[in-house]
């Protein structure tokens, strides 16, 4: 009688992450990857690997006047997905169809983008003038808990324009509804007509303070920015730091003292040409940077210190 010969066998694992024992001589299946037991667990875990998810605040809009959508420029996407490195996520700003419980989980950072509706001034205890425009309380609903809770947790978040008022808006601050009409301050509006290229052109100096995170990041201490912007901080709020001003005296970079995480925002629009610009890019490649750190669980010293 024929001896009975066992064959030697190898762990597969198919396109689906099923696994078996399959010969190591022979036909081999060509849907099969061949990789030693101990290999297993850790191809499996590749397979699941992924971009560190930014969830993009999305704003309401009417398309055509008339049909309800949610959405976020371009320029937004563009900058998570290719200089912060992340995969951008547009998010409905709207507590009916999300909870901020559910976003904190399901994302490991935040861009809180710029709109034209401004912050409600009652979440800052003032009334409402013709002079505060137009609002979005839906987006003031998800936005100010989602930016405290961030803060609490550590989890990082990079404001921009509204989402720089919205974080001094959250930690207890308020805003002026219209800086142009202050004494001694200029107009920071973007122009009423032009192209993209002329609305978003650098039109001021933004000037940080000496040592300050900010001027670390960007390695120096003046730099000049676009400015699209009709409100600004009046009062900063709790553990608020100004760490950038406009010549006029405007604020236009803050963040959260002693906060765990990633609390820069700015005043201006730092998505318009973010790969290119020498100010951009530094702030998006340090936000992507602390996010993907939030995605494996690490936190550097630095950011816990000054971001």
């Amino acid at each position: 009688m024929a001896p009975i010969v066992t064959p030697l066998c190898t762990l597969a694992v198919d396109l689906c992450g099923r696994r078996g024992l399959l010969p190591l001589f022979g036909s081999r299946p060509r849907r099969y990857a061949f990789i030693r037991a101990d290999e297993a667990g850790q191809a499996v875990k590749q397979q699941r690997r992924h971009r560190p998810v930014v969830g993009i605040i999305g704003n309401s809009y009417l398309i055509n006047d008339s049909y309800p959508s949610h959405s976020a420029g371009t320029m937004n996407t563009a900058a998570v997905a290719e200089v912060a490195g992340a995969m951008p996520l547009i998010i409905p700003s709207d507590p009916r169809y999300i909870a901020v419980a559910e976003l904190l989980e399901l994302c490991d950072g935040f861009l809180l983008t710029g709109g034209r509706p401004n912050v409600h001034p009652s979440e800052y205890g003032e009334e409402e003038t013709p002079a505060h425009g137009a609002f979005d309380r839906s987006r003031d609903a998800i936005t100010l808990p989602l930016i405290r809770a961030c803060v609490e947790r550590g989890q990082p978040f990079l404001g921009i324009c509204r989402g720089f008022q919205e974080v001094n808006v959250a930690m207890g601050g308020t805003l002026h509804p219209e800086i142009r009409d202050l004494p001694g301050r200029s107009n920071h509006r973007m122009p009423p007509d032009g192209t993209l290229e002329e609305c978003f052109a650098l039109r001021h100096s933004v000037t940080f303070s000496e040592g300050g995170v900010f001027h670390r990041l960007m390695g120096a201490r003046e730099v000049m920015t676009n400015t699209l912007h009709g409100q600004g901080i009046a009062r900063p709020g709790c553990r608020i730091v100004i760490d950038g001003h406009a010549p006029d005296g405007t604020p236009e970079a803050i963040y959260v003292k002693d906060a765990p995480g990633f609390t820069l925002s700015v005043q201006w629009h730092p998505e318009w040409n973010a790969g290119n610009d020498p100010v951009s890019r530094p702030l998006f490649q340090a936000f992507g940077q602390a996010v993907a750190d939030w995605a494996t669980g690490s936190r550097p010293a630095e950011a816990r210190r000054s971001a």
